[in-house]
């Protein structure tokens, strides 16, 4: 399955993680806020809160921005409610498609999405349309600089981890969601730095993209990951080095 973590090297490759790290730091906000309203401001008895909170350290979050973002979720400041949806579609070439979006305006949103679908060669689909082409997983990425491949492996190992892949400039290990917070604490103690920590939608099945829809479909993935509600963006594209290069 390490084949969808290629998307990561895509936005590297393009400088659209650090271009964006404001969008980075807004997108863990809500769903800091959203997992404390739904299970409260506490990370020890809360598990979602404490896996956000390892996206935030994660992605270099300011503690304040942190603890304001889960005191809106508390009501303890005021904020807007935030509502999450699961989209699911098409885009070119019948790729298939799991957009997680956290809005405060579900019309503006779903209508947003579609028109950037159909204005991209895709389409909206029915709920669980494309759902059964996706499990969910609690994915790790580790810088690789300075890295034992084979005792991160093991630590990760374990800790609970199903599997790790060497994606260049960082290793990606993938768990069940309910050892996410173990193995991303395993991995840490051991002094080695975690840039990403978050539940992801991983792709079990694959589209065959061809040479010609291969460029639509990327264009189509940086559109709708630019997209302010967008939190999760989750693809069935196999992407591999020689697709890499050859949109360079």
């Amino acid at each position: 399955m390490s084949g969808h973590s290629k998307w990561s090297t895509i936005k590297r490759k393009k400088a659209v993680v650090d271009a964006a790290r404001g969008k980075v730091f807004t997108r863990i906000a809500k769903e800091l806020t959203i997992a404390a309203r739904t299970g409260g401001g506490d990370d020890s008895t809360n598990p979602r809160l404490r896996t956000a909170i390892a996206s935030a350290k994660a992605a270099n979050m300011p503690t304040a921005n942190i603890e304001r973002a889960i005191k809106k979720g508390t009501g303890d400041l005021e904020g807007v409610m935030i509502e999450e949806i699961v989209y699911e579609g098409y885009g070119p070439g019948g790729v298939a498609l799991m957009m997680e979006v956290a809005t405060d305006n579900r019309n503006r949103t779903v209508s947003d999405i579609r028109h950037i679908l159909s204005k991209n060669g895709g389409n909206l689909a029915n709920a669980g349309a494309v759902a059964w082409m996706f499990d969910t997983k609690g994915v790790v990425q580790v810088i690789a600089e300075g890295v034992d491949e084979d005792e991160l492996l093991m630590i990760a190992l374990e800790s609970g981890a199903e599997d790790m892949s060497n994606e260049g400039d960082y290793f990606e290990i993938l768990c069940a969601p309910s050892d996410l917070n173990a193995v991303n604490e395993a991995v840490e103690a051991a002094g080695y730095t975690v840039e990403v920590a978050q539940i992801q939608q991983i792709p079990n099945n694959f589209t065959e993209v061809s040479t010609e829809d291969l460029p639509r479909v990327v264009q189509l993935m940086e559109i709708l990951d630019d997209y302010d509600d967008m939190q999760k963006l989750s693809a069935s594209v196999n992407f591999t080095d020689e697709m890499l290069e050859g949109l360079e």
